[in-house]
């Protein structure tokens, strides 16, 4: 990985926190973590 590609992936990673701060109010990894599981839900079902 070279420093531009880490410091892109940085960027993008402090822009995801901010908006959640800012827009979602803390709650876009509980939001994200509901869907994920509802996703390993319906995944496990075709298994």
């Amino acid at each position: 990985m070279t420093d531009r590609i880490a410091l892109g992936i940085g960027l993008v990673l402090a822009a995801v926190i901010a908006a959640d701060l800012f827009f979602f109010g803390w709650n876009l990894h509980l939001f994200l973590g509901r869907q994920l599981d509802g996703l390993i839900d319906y995944v496990s079902f075709w298994r």
